[in-house]
């Protein structure tokens, strides 16, 4: 599939912002190798439950620092929350500076280290912040009040593993109104866009084959908080939150996953409601392979042959842009697309589609 300079999105190839890496259940008490954002990396949970990630290879002789080994020390690796090098014994803190070199009799020198990512534990899943630029996050993780309700039934994220796709092909979907139907059998009421600063909305409603009675309405508020979360709320018969996360792998290869959560009718949620969830969830991720079936077997859409009818996916692909060039440009791309944004001959909104009739 294409790359980044492909597309002509910046100067990274992978994009800045929070990015899953993994499920907190699949974190083990040892190092495990991890290759994300075309990086190898290791995670880790600590003594203490802290998860760490950093980059895996040691500053001393670039051994991985989660290669197997059976033999010596090297089958205890975890001390505290830091992680012992298999090669030479050497010890890393979260923060990837090493603190401690058995046969040295001194401070490690400073270039000990490895790139740590800050970590943030959401949803059950684990984010890393990822910066070509290596520096602090700009923006706050997404959080659902929903995830701490307990008339909510939770989810456990589905991996969908690796997609040939660069995550541009993803991203386009929140602008194109015109694959609702055809893909999805969604008669769209209404339908709007809005960009401010780094989060990508799309305000949306009208019928659904799968998701609504015949003269029912499925209205959505879908957003991105960065490059890759994406949280969507339904309302209809039953409330719902659908999360798709993508991290891209290598560039041009995208790891997505899954989850759904639900409103219960009882306080807490019980067996009623858990069945209801997961007949939403199924319902959810098989609206998600529609989408799917289409991008495994596409080509890269490098260049679009708009007419103008289409959603606005030049702004969207320039609001996307500022992930991929430095921080300070970050502005001069918001700027040129915040606000809200239509596609001709699709009302905004339910009040503008009943003002038009």
């Amino acid at each position: 599939m294409a790359t980044t300079a492909e597309y002509g999105l910046g100067e990274f190839a992978f994009p800045r912002g929070w990015f899953m890496v993994a499920r907190v259940s699949d974190v083990a008490n040892e190092p495990t190798p991890l290759r994300m954002l075309g990086r190898d990396m290791v995670i880790y949970k600590g003594e203490s439950g802290r998860i760490a990630v950093m980059d895996a290879y040691c500053p001393h002789m670039r051994a991985h620092l989660a290669a197997p080994q059976s033999s010596g020390l090297a089958r205890q690796r975890i001390e505290g929350d830091s992680i012992r090098c298999p090669y030479h014994w050497w010890r890393f803190g979260p923060d990837g500076k090493c603190d401690n070199i058995p046969y040295l009799d001194a401070a490690p020198p400073e270039a000990a280290k490895v790139r740590a990512y800050p970590v943030e534990q959401r949803f059950g899943c684990v984010f890393i912040w990822h910066d070509a630029e290596g520096g602090e996050p700009e923006y706050a993780m997404p959080d659902l009040a929903e995830w701490h309700d307990p008339s909510w039934v939770l989810c456990d994220f589905d991996d969908l593993g690796v997609i040939g796709v660069h995550p541009q092909e993803i991203v386009d979907n929140m602008v194109d109104a015109r694959h609702f139907g055809p893909i999805h059998g969604q008669k769209l009421a209404y339908f709007e866009n809005v960009f401010d600063a780094h989060v990508s909305r799309q305000l949306s409603g009208g019928g659904h084959e799968t998701m609504t009675t015949d003269d029912g309405v499925l209205d959505v508020d879908a957003w991105y908080t960065g490059p890759g979360i994406l949280l969507a709320r339904y309302v209809s018969d039953t409330e719902a939150i659908q999360l798709i996360i993508h991290t891209p792998k290598e560039d041009g290869q995208t790891q997505l996953w899954h989850g759904l959560i639900t409103r219960g009718k009882n306080t807490p949620a019980n067996d009623e409601d858990r069945a209801v969830n997961q007949a939403y969830h199924d319902v959810g991720q098989a609206a998600f392979s529609q989408d799917f079936a289409i991008w495994r077997t596409k080509d890269a859409a490098t260049q679009i042959l708009r007419v103008p009818t289409d959603g606005p996916f030049q702004r969207l692909r320039t609001w996307y842009k500022q992930f991929y060039n430095p921080r300070a440009k970050a502005k001069e791309f918001q700027s040129q697309v915040n606000g809200s944004h239509g596609t001709r001959n699709i009302p905004r909104s339910m009040a503008e589609k009943h003002a038009a009739e």
